[in-house]
């Protein structure tokens, strides 16, 4: 059964920084394609950020590229997502999924399991 666990969420200050961490397991993490995304409320799920396989290549929002960084540590199962800069647009619950194969994408259509998200709460 794949789990995939995330935690690092809170409450912090516009211009405040937070790492969320996903802890995977039930499959070969290293094998999979990884996402993070969120979805504030009255809103749909929206892409934030995706890293291949081996953490060579990563796919940003525009809202968020050059103020988060995500990163996996294939020896540890787990993800990992550097969020600088924060501003109150960016609450939201995000969640971590693990994708069908080994390439980047943004669909949600491609991530067939999620973690039960963490909620990020960016005051003005």
């Amino acid at each position: 059964q794949v789990q995939l666990v995330e935690s690092g969420g809170g409450l912090v200050q516009a211009g405040g920084s937070l790492r969320l961490s996903c802890a995977a397991s039930g499959r070969i993490f290293s094998r999979y394609a990884m996402a993070w995304f969120r979805q504030a409320p009255g809103k749909e799920r929206q892409f934030v950020a995706t890293i291949n396989w081996r953490g060579a290549t990563t796919l940003y929002a525009d809202s968020v590229k050059g103020r988060f960084t995500i990163s996996r540590d294939n020896a540890k199962n787990t993800l990992y997502l550097q969020m600088n800069s924060l501003k109150p647009e960016d609450t939201a619950v995000y969640y971590c999924a693990s994708g069908v194969g080994t390439d980047v994408t943004t669909l949600t259509k491609n991530y067939p399991y999620w973690g039960q998200g963490t909620q990020v709460t960016v005051s003005s």
